[in-house]
């Protein structure tokens, strides 16, 4: 084979891969295209538990529930990372669990909820993941 023939086939085959990441997602019965986000929202301020349990149940209750009144799970965890100086420390933390149909406006609304929290507790950042699924109730 000419090697002029191996790059075609090669060019062929990668724009072919490279397409499969941009493919709308397809569902099988009964299940629909879905978003899943998990918010990881850790708890210390500084070297302490700065947000009480009573304060988180607070902050879901105003800014976490109006924005996803269907539905959502809240998991106690504990978080670790490393600080500015390589110390690991650790968290107690929370995950919040979020499936909803795509929406710009609900996408918008995960990020109003980290800023919200990163304002109200004078955290640093709020891990927030969003993946498209497949997903029935």
């Amino acid at each position: 084979m000419k090697i002029h023939s191996r790059v075609l086939i090669l060019v062929f085959g990668l724009s072919i891969l490279s397409g499969c990441a941009s493919l709308p997602q397809i569902c099988t019965p009964p299940t629909l295209p879905m978003v899943s986000a998990e918010i990881l929202f850790g708890r210390n301020i500084g070297n302490r538990i700065g947000v009480r349990e009573a304060e988180f149940a607070q902050f879901a209750a105003r800014e976490i529930t109006p924005r996803f009144p269907d539905g959502l799970t809240i998991i106690d965890a504990r978080g670790q990372y490393r600080d500015d100086r390589g110390r690991l420390i650790h968290e107690p933390s929370k995950v919040v669990l979020i499936t909803f149909r795509d929406d710009a406006q609900k996408r918008a609304d995960l990020v109003a909820i980290a800023d919200a929290y990163k304002a109200k507790f004078s955290q640093q950042s709020v891990l927030t993941t969003v993946r498209n699924i497949c997903a029935t109730f």
